[in-house]
């Protein structure tokens, strides 16, 4: 029976989801003043500190946006939380640990290219071993879609995610055996020299290895300026293949309607396959810049990253690439300031209290539609 709309504004039901979304609001509202308040306060009490957290939020935003845009691309596609795509992101950390200390990929030898210049040498090897756990990963997700996720596509929903879980618990303890990864936390080994720039007023200065930077000056290191860069470089070119690929407008038409797409000759089953490969080789990529910038590995490092990003996927807006962005640099910012300026040990909560605030206030995100049913 359909109500008019006098009779809906006099529904006890409708008045009482109308006053918990308006409660709702009015509790976002006030927690984001309050946020703002303190942001400005530690602001005005040292700008330099409070900009150096900043750059270090941005540092690691662009790696939670990597892992992020896996999360959103999958869901948009078959509307699975992929929870084993945080340990994606462990293995293409370790790959990159074994390519550098083990087989010296980080540098192009000179017999192999006679005459190339160090700093040359070093960014194509940088960029070889990138490439090298963006594939092992592609091919890690591929395969794990094709045995694990591709059964269970016509089954309840909830049985595909518990599939997730079991898949990333396997390959966390699988990592932990003493033949694979081991349980130990290991030292990465960095494939170039870390270069630090100190900006004061006076201007930019290089720092030496060790150097005291002057008091109230602005560090940011060539690993943060790499990180944005590659970071950038793959999100655009990750648009790119969404908007302007056949691949890509094969992703889109899934997403919207797949027994439609399958008529109109889409192999919808191989478009899924290159989505998980696609999303897992950008968790690759994340996880070779992650142990860069924190230069330690072990087998459950992406427990941490993986549901923090998850987070980022909500909160921008789960399913939409321009907010996973936007979502990463937000939490990451949040648990940056956060550990400044309350305590260490809140940063996890405070960015996971963000994820309760969005799925109470806002549940599509901030750049998510609302699901319309297809005719």
């Amino acid at each position: 029976m359909n109500m008019t709309k006098t009779q809906a504004q006099t529904n006890p039901l409708f008045e009482t989801i109308i006053r918990k979304r308006l409660l709702g609001k009015a509790f976002l509202v006030v927690v984001a003043l309050l946020a703002v308040w303190k942001l400005v306060d530690s602001f005005l009490a040292g700008p330099a500190v409070f900009i150096q957290f900043v750059v270090n939020g941005l540092q690691l935003g662009f790696v939670y946006a990597l892992i992020a845009l896996g999360y959103t691309m999958v869901y948009g596609i078959v509307r699975l939380i992929n929870f084993a795509h945080g340990d994606v992101f462990m293995v293409g950390a370790f790959v990159s640990y074994y390519a550098i200390s083990r087989w010296g990929l980080n540098t192009i030898p000179s017999a192999l290219i006679p005459g190339l210049p160090l700093w040359l040498s070093n960014a194509l090897g940088v960029i070889l071993v990138i490439l090298l756990s963006m594939i092992a990963c592609a091919f890690l997700a591929f395969t794990i879609e094709r045995i694990a996720y591709k059964p269970l596509r016509d089954a309840p929903r909830i049985s595909a995610l518990i599939t997730a879980i079991g898949v990333s618990f396997f390959l966390e303890y699988f990592g932990a055996l003493p033949f694979v990864f081991t349980p130990n936390f290991v030292t990465y080994e960095r494939p170039f020299e870390v270069t630090n720039w100190a900006f004061t007023s006076q201007g930019i200065q290089t720092l030496a290895p060790g150097q005291t930077p002057p008091e109230g000056s602005i560090i940011i290191s060539n690993i943060a300026l790499y990180i944005i860069l590659i970071s950038i470089v793959l999100v655009f070119m990750l648009n790119f293949i969404v908007r302007r690929t056949r691949v890509g407008k094969a992703m889109r038409a899934s997403a919207y309607d797949k027994p439609t797409s399958r008529l109109m000759g889409i192999n919808v089953d191989g478009i899924i396959s290159a989505t998980f490969a696609i999303g897992a080789s950008l968790a690759g990529a994340a996880g070779v810049l992650y142990a860069i910038a924190y230069p330690q590995v072990y087998f459950a490092m992406g427990i941490t990253p993986g549901l923090k990003a998850f987070v980022a996927a909500v909160l921008g807006g789960i399913g939409s690439i321009p907010g996973a962005l936007v979502g990463s640099l937000i939490i990451a910012q949040a648990e940056m300031l956060t550990a400044a300026y309350v305590s260490t040990p809140m940063r996890d909560a405070v960015a996971f209290s963000i994820l309760v605030l969005v799925l109470l206030v806002r549940p599509t995100g901030i750049f998510g539609e609302p699901t319309r049913e297809k005719a």
